[in-house]
């Protein structure tokens, strides 16, 4: 187990208040959205502005999350046109990830929000669609108090190394793995 930083030896560092901070879930397992999403639920329960913005999945899925999040008042962008592999138009999909990105800049230094979701924005970097740097440059110049968490697999060291809080999920086992399908109400 790793040791914690400390103040003086034996003792553990000081604690101190931060305005807003930033999360990052990652990771080859299931449930770095799920995470978040929870995360969410946290932020609404304290009267927290909330909004989501997801990088790949389109205003056609309709998912749970989205239906209940819409209810509780977060403002909800699905801004892609879905996974990838499906895509009839990488060119498409691509220019739908740099617009999702546009408007998560903005929201970033709106000041609207005190948590703002950027799901599997992860990819659109790792693709090369995003700029790693531009992304990591616009979270440090965020509004002082917007929370962020970041979600995808493969996150860009430079994101990892910024964030405040990084969680890899690790895969074990999978369902998927024997051949059973998305389930509606555990998956989406």
């Amino acid at each position: 187990m790793p040791e914690l930083p400390t103040d003086a030896p034996g003792q553990p560092p000081a604690r101190r208040r931060a305005s807003s901070i930033v999360i990052v879930n990652t990771g080859d397992g299931k449930g770095k959205s799920t995470a978040a999403f929870g995360t969410m639920l946290r932020a609404v329960a304290m009267a927290w502005p909330v909004a989501v913005v997801q990088f790949l999945k389109s205003g056609e899925w309709k998912v749970g999350e989205e239906a209940v999040a819409r209810r509780l008042g977060v403002d909800w962008y699905a801004a892609g046109d879905g996974f990838t592999w499906e895509s009839d138009d990488l060119d498409e999909t691509r220019a739908k990830a740099v617009a999702a990105w546009a408007l998560s800049a903005g929201l970033l230094g709106s000041g609207r929000y005190r948590l703002l979701i950027l799901d599997e924005a992860t990819y659109a970097m790792a693709w090369g669609w995003i700029a790693t740097a531009e992304v990591v440059a616009t979270l440090a110049d965020r509004s002082p108090g917007t929370n962020v968490v970041v979600t995808g697999r493969h996150a860009p060291p430079a994101l990892v190394h910024a964030a405040d809080t990084v969680t890899e999920m690790v895969k074990v086992k999978h369902v998927y793995d024997a051949g059973v399908r998305a389930r509606r109400g555990i998956d989406y």
